[in-house]
């Protein structure tokens, strides 16, 4: 050969990404979302822990996980990437709120329809009170998760994995200060 990959082993070098990319995502807010959980049992006196809440979170960070790849790979917020990283880092975690809102809307609205509601009535019954309270707290954690996206689209993303996960004694050997 070549030396190109087969298409074969180009899809599964994009699963293992994507997989990886999903997992990433998942486990910033999977911390998030359970830490919410904790923060609300302890703030209303409920210590008998719910387990069901804590299982509602992680599928929360799940789909909210996937609705990320989703948004990234419709090019969401690829606008203001030109711009500071600070900015491009709010702007996308702004769409990718309203994103998420969105489906939380669309989500209780099926459900109310499963249940047979007419969609008047769940219309109506969708506590936007709730969504919007929600939205707010996954804003705030969004903008630590895409700034952190978006130096490691700056920087590329081996050298991003470098910095963030080896130690400084590692990463001097290929600095030229180094050699002498």
């Amino acid at each position: 050969m070549d030396g190109k990959e087969s298409p074969a082993a180009s899809l599964k070098r994009r699963a293992i990404h994507e997989f990886v990319e999903f997992v990433a995502i998942f486990l910033f807010l999977a911390f998030f979302f359970c830490s919410l959980v904790t923060y609300s049992t302890l703030l209303l006196s409920e210590f008998h822990i719910k387990y069901l809440s804590y299982a509602f979170a992680l599928i929360n960070a799940l789909i909210v996980s996937k609705v990320i790849l989703i948004g990234e790979y419709a090019h969401i917020g690829k606008k203001y990437e030109a711009r500071s990283l600070l900015l491009s880092a709010i702007y996308k975690a702004f769409l990718f709120t309203l994103l998420v809102f969105a489906f939380h809307f669309v989500e209780e609205v099926l459900k109310g329809l499963i249940h047979g509601v007419d969609i008047a009535r769940t219309f109506r019954e969708v506590r936007i009170n709730d969504l919007l309270g929600r939205s707010i707290v996954v804003f705030g954690t969004f903008i630590p998760l895409f700034a952190f996206r978006e130096f490691r689209r700056v920087l590329g993303e081996h050298k991003f994995n470098d910095l963030l996960f080896r130690s400084r004694d590692a990463g001097q050997s290929d600095s030229p200060s180094s050699a002498s």
